[in-house]
């Protein structure tokens, strides 16, 4: 943001309303949108892009970054972005014929041009190919109701577990169990993909699904945690405090940027519940109001992880916990706003300008050292356009849950 936006967003009021913040929102998104053009391939898949916009070698396209594109495209496109068509038609197209599995079924988790690198089959890429079908539906998408009537039958035969109301994690690719393994992470994306589903198609089941799920995390673990979320579970979804998987993706403790997450989406589920006399805003407000007092760091930023008390772990900058906190924010902001949760989202907002935002190129840089420069240890280049762009996109909704239909165009 430049210092004369700074300086009149800085006036009394909400950012939320000030049309020049507004302004400088829809320029940013346009930004991300532009930079991330480059991804797509001849041949119809997605590169990931070096800082300077380059593609990197090719490791396998992996599902989340196929359907992610999909997703925020039709962001994009309802922004009047003009290259999101062809971006959402090229991964639909590679989600149909590439990752979905035409022998075993389900969605590979890892393709390339010569063949299968990862047959893993995952709730948590399942659940995004739910999410990249849905939004594909509400654009419109020819291709949409196939990919959504086939990965909702894949969920429902293997993922979900209805006794406890809950996604199991993971299988081989011939759907052979080879963990008891419960994670929240999977459960807290397919509670953004079945608000989705739902929103597409009106089948009440999707939200109630989602409200099951919400209900486990916000209304049983969360209180009885110090409003904490723990991350890793049992086969019988009891909490397991000693469980230390992949550093980056299955991190021990707790993940404050996950509290951010949860705590939008149980706001976006109550609005869209048509706003039940319950205590959900209150269980929202609690989790991110948490998430941001043990987790932001003097130096600015969150820390990643956090142990069970609340001290940090893991103290590295990533960019993804920065704009799930600015969504969270923005939405309490919608919601009820207060003179702390404009502070904070103008916090968050001037750290990401200062320190995340790539002005000369485009797209935020994904990590960050001590001394506050871009660093690559845990990310190559700029993994995907997925957070950054819902960070700009969905403060311009004025609606907690029906945002994609309310954006404004770029």
């Amino acid at each position: 943001m430049t210092k004369a936006a700074l300086a009149s967003s800085n006036a009394q009021g909400l950012w939320l309303n000030d049309p020049v913040h507004r302004a400088w929102l829809r320029a940013e998104a346009g930004r991300q949108l532009a930079f991330f053009d480059a991804s797509l391939r001849p041949d119809g898949g997605f590169d990931v892009l070096d800082l300077d916009g380059t593609p990197l070698p090719r490791a396998g396209q992996e599902l989340h970054i196929t359907t992610r594109m999909v997703h925020s495209h039709v962001i994009g496109r309802a922004m009047g972005h003009p290259g999101s068509d062809r971006m959402i038609d090229a991964g639909m197209a590679f989600l149909w014929s590439q990752h979905r599995d035409t022998v075993q079924g389900g969605y590979l988790w890892s393709v390339d041009e010569t063949g299968i690198k990862d047959g893993t089959k995952l709730a948590y890429g399942h659940v995004f190919v739910l999410l990249a079908a849905s939004s594909a539906k509400l654009a419109g998408h020819p291709d949409a109701d196939r990919l959504l009537a086939d990965v909702s039958e894949v969920i429902d035969r293997h993922f979900w577990d209805e006794a406890a109301g809950l996604h199991r994690d993971e299988f081989a690719r011939d759907w052979t169990p080879f963990s008891t393994y419960r994670g929240m992470n999977a459960n807290m994306h397919s509670v953004e993909a079945m608000l989705a589903a739902y929103e597409a198609t009106g089948a009440a089941f999707w939200l109630n699904r989602a409200g099951r799920v919400l209900d486990f995390f916000t209304a049983r673990m969360a209180p009885q945690n110090g409003w904490r979320l723990p991350e890793h579970y049992t086969e019988n979804w009891r909490v397991d405090p000693d469980y230390a998987g992949n550093p980056m993706f299955r991190p021990a403790g707790t993940t404050p940027g996950h509290s951010f997450e949860l705590g939008r989406l149980l706001l976006q589920f109550w609005d869209l519940s048509g706003r039940p006399q319950d205590d959900a805003p209150l269980r929202a407000r609690r989790l991110i109001e948490q998430a941001l007092a043990d987790a932001w760091l003097p130096e600015g930023g969150f820390a990643y992880t956090l142990d069970r008390a609340g001290r940090v772990a893991i103290p590295d900058r990533y960019w993804w916990p920065v704009t799930e906190a600015i969504g969270a924010l923005a939405s309490l902001q919608k919601l009820d706003p207060t003179e702390t949760c404009e502070a904070w989202y103008r916090r968050t907002w001037s750290f990401a300008d200062q320190a995340l935002i790539d002005h000369a190129r485009g797209g935020w840089f994904p990590e960050l050292n001590a001394q506050g420069q871009p660093v690559a240890l845990q990310f190559q280049g700029k993994p995907d356009i997925y957070h950054a762009l819902q960070a700009t996109a969905y403060p311009l909704s004025a609606s907690l849950s029906r945002q994609i239909a309310d954006l404004p165009r770029i």
